[in-house]
């Protein structure tokens, strides 16, 4: 039997807002943006060459989902981004204005930085040794 994560859920303000900023700035690709009807859709992005995992964009739907926006993790890094090339999505990252919370680090496990994404979730940008 084989299992994996196919999707996780982010809780944002705007999915039209969610989906330009994971695309533009991040740089993942749209996989789905479907009408549910009423103000629901269905959107869903992934990483570039990802073809397991995906983020499911979640409209905020009142007050107690909002306060969650940013803080699905409690404050620690929720989401992790493995890259097989840390200097070029590094850059690419800083210079469409990402900001990153520290200075990359070399860890026995590999290169990181955290950043935080636009609506307060801090990830992880990652290239881990082989």
């Amino acid at each position: 039997m084989k299992q994996f994560i196919s999707a996780l859920s982010l809780v944002v303000p705007d999915y039209d807002e969610a989906i330009e900023y994971y695309v533009e700035t991040i740089g993942f690709k749209l996989v789905s943006d479907v009408n549910l009807g009423g103000d629901k859709r269905w959107v869903t992005v992934a990483p570039q060459g990802s073809s397991e995992t995906m983020l499911v964009l979640g409209k905020a739907d009142g007050p107690e989902q909002e306060k969650a926006i940013g803080l699905q993790a409690g404050g620690r890094v929720f989401l992790f981004l493995s890259t097989d090339d840390f200097a070029r999505d590094h850059a690419a990252m800083l210079a469409k204005g990402v900001q990153f919370l520290e200075e990359p680090r070399h860890e026995v496990y590999g290169t990181v930085a955290v950043f935080q994404d636009k609506f307060g979730n801090k990830w992880d940008l990652i290239e881990q040794k082989n």
